[in-house]
């Protein structure tokens, strides 16, 4: 009675429960020692950190407050084992669902493309490559993909082999952390090369793995659509940001209003083109004002050609079917003054122009080159292999072909028109968060060319 009046207890009959508490702790830290009751050692933490909180409230001695200490450490370096261990099963989970994905895939696929490659190499050496070199020039290019194709599906197996040999070797010990972290690093790089994989199978029609140049233009609605193009052209850029891909604005035409009348981004990587080409029409934002039937409506157009990253395609184009005409302008910084050539192709009324370079011949070039692009394209939807056999009533102007609406007011969304879908977070999708748009519209591509 006299040591639990000494040691703040009021009776000791509380004195003897936690007294109890105690023993049954020690107990419980002997069992855990001895590997009997792991389940029993954590509910006593539970238990044991509550008491000591208690037992420091009332100013026991060191001696109880020491020992409680003593037996939870142990206790929570258990526990942060157990955490540990599943990070290692999650870790595990997901290096065999990309190992069993691989293994799956890559020897159906990789004798698929040894097959397509093996047919290239055969068409080369049956067909006279000098009488045709149109021709040649696009069979050589389907060899060179194919055989690309081939020697990535053959380092995806065999770095699928090497993520299952390292998780193999992890298991024979289970606290080695770091080889599990090398096998997941391992099952990243084979993730990635699957997804590549699969986007270069749906991407397979003409010009698709080509690099993109998206040209943004406003029209004549005023400082608003100014304005609008700019989000649109941050969006552009920060969607590229998050993918790990390169997108350079090489040029922009500065609005007096904080906006910018035009602007175009040159996007160098592979299947560049078969990603954005979806996004060609016009963009349009919607705002609600309050207490009006009206909405608020501003309109960009987003043209979206090919950028050639190896070899341009021979197009031949007459003179006589070409406007060229140029202006001398300030540039962005303001600090220099270059040529805006324009080119503009008389049969189809197609017009392209380009100032981002420094000379006149360098502007001119490329103008042409953007202009051949959207040739290219256009007869191949038409199905002509001339662009003089191209049916100009058929063409449908970019301002005419509605792309999406995004909605700022009263209701945040937006509405893809060309595919129905529909995504509720306006800010996300501005933020760069586009490649739910993306993928739809490579689904809706591949579903009217199966049709």
């Amino acid at each position: 009675t006299y040591e639990s009046a000494v040691l703040g207890f009021s009776n000791h009959t509380q004195y003897l429960s936690y007294f109890s508490l105690i023993s049954a702790s020690v107990f419980a830290y002997q069992k855990w020692r001895q590997k009997l009751c792991f389940e029993e050692a954590l509910l006593l933490q539970l238990h044991g950190n509550l008491l000591l909180q208690h037992i420091k409230g009332l100013k026991l001695i060191t001696f109880y407050t020491s020992l409680f200490e003593l037996l939870l450490i142990p206790l929570m370096i258990r526990t942060k084992l157990a955490s540990n261990l599943v990070s290692l099963f999650s870790l595990k989970k997901k290096i065999e669902d990309v190992i069993l994905r691989a293994e799956m895939l890559a020897p159906t696929a990789l004798e698929l493309e040894e097959a397509r490659r093996i047919k290239q190499e055969e068409m080369i050496r049956d067909y006279d490559l000098w009488n045709d070199p149109v021709k040649s020039s696009e069979i050589l290019v389907k060899l060179a993909d194919s055989v690309k194709v081939v020697d990535a599906l053959k380092d995806l197996k065999y770095k699928a082999e090497e993520a299952k040999l390292i998780a193999q070797l992890a298991e024979t010990d289970a606290v080695n952390y770091s080889l599990f972290e090398q096998a997941y690093d391992a099952s990243l790089a084979i993730s990635d090369l699957l997804d590549k994989y699969e986007v270069s199978r749906l991407l397979r029609g003409a010009y698709e793995m080509e690099g993109a140049c998206v040209i943004i233009k406003t029209n004549s609605e005023g400082n608003k659509s100014e304005v609008w193009a700019e989000q649109l052209l941050s969006m552009y850029m920060k969607w590229a940001k998050k993918q790990g891909y390169r997108g350079r604005v090489v040029e922009k035409d500065l609005s007096t209003n904080g906006g910018i009348k035009s602007a175009t981004i040159e996007f160098e990587f592979e299947y560049a083109y078969g990603f954005l080409s979806g996004e060609t029409g016009v963009h349009r934002m919607i705002r609600s004002q309050n207490g009006s039937v009206h909405n608020e409506v501003s309109s960009v157009g987003i043209n979206v050609v090919p950028l050639f990253l190896g070899t341009t395609p021979d197009l031949q184009i007459s003179d006589d079917d070409l406007i060229l005409s140029s202006v001398l302008s300030l540039g962005e910084k303001q600090s220099r003054t270059g040529y805006t050539v324009c080119v503009q192709h008389i049969p189809t009324s197609l017009t392209f122009q380009s100032s981002g370079e420094r000379s006149y011949f360098a502007n001119q070039i490329k103008a042409l080159n953007r202009l051949k692009a959207k040739l290219l394209v256009v007869a191949n939807e038409q199905g002509v292999s001339d662009v003089s056999s191209i049916n100009t009533a058929a063409m449908v102007d970019m301002w005419q072909k509605e792309t999406r609406r995004y909605m700022f007011h009263p209701s945040k969304l937006v509405r893809d028109v060309k595919t129905g879908l529909e995504l509720p977070d306006l800010n996300s999708v501005l933020d760069g968060n586009i490649e739910a748009l993306i993928v739809a519209h490579i689904n809706t591509r591949q579903s009217n060319f199966t049709i």
